[in-house]
C-alpha cells in the first residue's frame, strides 16, 4: 500500500487540517497519521471496515497506548472522502463528511505537530489553515 508522508508538517495547536482524496477499491482500512514522526504519534486514525469501527490511537516510541473506539462508520472503499482535524492543546476533533465529530485527546502532549502519514487513501488535496 502506498503511503503519503509530509515530514515538516507545521502544524501548531488551533490550527485545522482539511484533508480531500480517495479511498483504494481493494482495502479493509485506511489511515491518517499526526505527530512528530513515525514512531510518535499524537493522533493515529484508523477507519475499519471490516470491524465497522474507527480505531484512534497514540504512539509513543517504542508502543502503542489504550485504543479508543467509535462504531460510526460513514466510509467505504472506494469513496471520495473529505474531512477536517482539529488540532488543540488538549484533543483532536475528527469532523467526517456526514457531520459527525469525534473527539480524541492529545495525550502526548505537545503542541506542534511535524509529520502526517496516510496509508490506503490518494489523497487529493490537503491544507493547513
Amino acid at each position: 500500500m502506498e503511503t503519503f508522508e509530509v515530514t515538516n508538517l507545521n502544524m501548531k495547536s488551533g490550527m485545522s487540517l482539511k484533508i480531500k482524496g480517495k479511498i483504494h477499491n481493494n482495502v479493509d482500512h485506511f489511515l491518517i497519521n499526526l505527530g512528530q514522526g513515525k514512531e510518535k504519534l499524537n493522533l493515529h486514525f484508523n477507519p475499519r471496515f471490516n470491524e465497522s469501527t474507527i480505531v484512534c490511537n497514540t504512539r509513543d516510541g517504542s508502543g502503542w497506548g489504550q485504543e479508543y473506539r467509535e462504531n460510526h462508520m460513514c466510509f467505504r472503499p472506494g469513496s471520495e472522502v473529505k474531512f477536517t482535524i482539529d488540532f488543540q492543546d488538549k484533543d483532536f476533533k475528527v469532523t467526517m463528511q456526514d457531520g459527525h465529530v469525534l473527539t480524541f485527546p492529545n495525550r502526548l502532549g505537545h503542541s506542534h505537530l511535524h509529520y502526517l502519514g496516510a496509508n490506503g487513501l490518494q489523497i487529493s488535496s490537503f491544507k493547513l489553515e
